[in-house]
């Protein structure tokens, strides 16, 4: 597993460095090399001959690659990045960085200037009958997130110092993701995957919230994370799925525990944990997944509590005149397979780029929250077992513009409010209607012929 992670990297540092050299469109279909590319259905051609086309069917989506994991998206969804051909390889980068500052009222609310980010560059050749794709994914946060959590009112889950967080979102691993992936064409609507990642994204939720589209101007966490998508960072994970037409259909193991509080390690362990993920995509604009899952000790303060977990989501797209809209509604429910405890959480987000430069999005969630928020950000007591207490809603509406300073990279000022519906237990301790103002600049790499 370490000589995997050597190279993967090695292989990231490479793609982000050529791919700064020269740009290209918003998901040009690897393996089109050596193609009359302007003959192509649907292909448009730029200066310097740079290549911008959508992904047309739900097999060309799965090799573009361009969400976690093996998640997918529908196949009209744009997605942003830096592009280089060298030789057989086709080279990308990615990349998402938001520098904020977050303010929140209420006893529990806190403030704090910090930076959540991502960056991901990505290998692609034909290879034998398919084709082979490494990915690398890193996340300065745990530099750029000090104290180990930012503010995020009724967020819970992982620990910092050895306490539950209560009231933030911790920091993502430097190391979100190394994969191998290889995808073996069978015939013109068949594939057969195979995905091995020391640290990744098992088939079991959507695409993760830092890297869905409908959340990509939000700069911070969904309360339900940890019901909906947190294992976009597991150890020791991999994936087969079998695509036909517009079917997919997966199974994953992987180590089930969530990463430690050394943010900068690579965590790992035996494959204890098992998933299985259904996603139907009826057309280019959209895109609907069921998955469900057994996570083996997933928190390190209840070792001997193993989950359940089950999700599901529809995704729209739709692509509009110098702009886009994207939305996404998800279901996760994590059931303690030790006391059968439940907790439901429910999203529904949309962003709309219009006018070119211009994003106005919206972000709803109930979420299911824990006696273990009661208690704070202190020891459990005792015999502590976790219980609901009721829902807790985030009503969110932001908008941010971009300004292109320098060139090929996207420079957006923006602002969010949140405003909260709190469950009656937790009213003496957050009052009636706490909210959370975030001011930001949003910095992302795009090509300069195509936004």
């Amino acid at each position: 597993m370490k000589s995997m992670c050597i190279v993967v990297l090695s292989l990231l540092f490479s793609s982000s460095f050529a791919a700064a050299q020269q740009t290209n469109g918003t998901g040009p279909m690897p393996g089109m090399q050596g193609m009359d590319m302007s003959q192509m259905p649907g292909m448009k051609m730029g200066a310097n001959d740079q290549m911008n086309m959508a992904p047309q069917t739900f097999v060309q989506e799965i090799l573009a690659h361009d969400t976690s994991g093996t998640s997918a998206e529908p196949d009209s969804t744009p997605a942003p990045m830096l592009m280089k051909i060298k030789g057989a390889w086709t080279l990308m980068f990615h990349a998402n960085v938001f520098v904020l500052d977050e303010q929140q009222s209420s006893a529990r609310g806190g403030d704090k200037f910090f930076s959540t980010n991502w960056f991901m560059g990505m290998a692609q050749r034909d290879l034998g009958p398919g084709k082979f794709t490494v990915r690398a994914m890193l996340t300065l946060e745990p530099a750029t997130i000090t104290g180990e959590r930012y503010p995020l009112l009724f967020q819970q889950g992982e620990t910092a110092y050895g306490v539950p967080i209560a009231d933030g979102q911790h920091p993502h691993n430097f190391v979100m993701e190394l994969a191998a992936l290889y995808d073996a064409k069978l015939g013109a609507k068949g594939l057969l995957s195979f995905y091995a990642a020391p640290v990744g994204d098992p088939a079991l939720g959507p695409t993760a919230y830092p890297h869905r589209a409908s959340a990509a101007e939000d700069p911070v966490g969904a309360l339900g994370h940890h019901q909906e998508d947190s294992t976009h960072i597991a150890a020791d994970v991999v994936t087969v799925g079998l695509t036909y037409g517009i079917a997919r259909i997966e199974a994953s193991g992987f180590h089930g525990r969530e990463p430690g509080e050394d943010r900068w390690d690579v965590d790992q362990g035996n494959i204890n944990s098992w998933s299985t993920r259904l996603t139907i995509q009826p057309g280019k604009n959209w895109s609907g997944q069921f998955s469900y899952g057994r996570i083996k000790s997933p928190e390190s303060l209840f070792p001997a509590e193993d989950q359940e977990r089950m999700t599901a989501s529809a995704m729209y797209n739709r692509p509009l005149r110098d702009g886009n809209w994207t939305s996404t509604i998800l279901w996760g429910r994590t059931r303690s397979l030790q006391d059968d405890a439940i907790f439901d959480s429910y999203l529904v987000e949309s962003t709309v780029r219009f006018r070119a430069r211009n994003y106005a999005w919206t972000r709803i969630e109930s979420a299911e929250r824990s006696n273990e928020l009661i208690l704070g950000e202190n020891p459990l007591p005792p015999g502590f077992e976790e219980k609901p207490i009721g829902q807790v809603q985030a009503y969110t509406l932001g908008y941010d513009r971009d300004f292109d300073l320098i060139p090929d990279l996207a420079s957006a000022i923006g602002a969010q409010f949140t405003t909260y519906g709190v469950a009656d237990i937790l009213k003496p301790i957050y009052g009636s209607h706490p909210v959370g103002v975030a001011l930001f600049i949003r910095l992302r790499p795009f090509s300069g012929k195509d936004r």
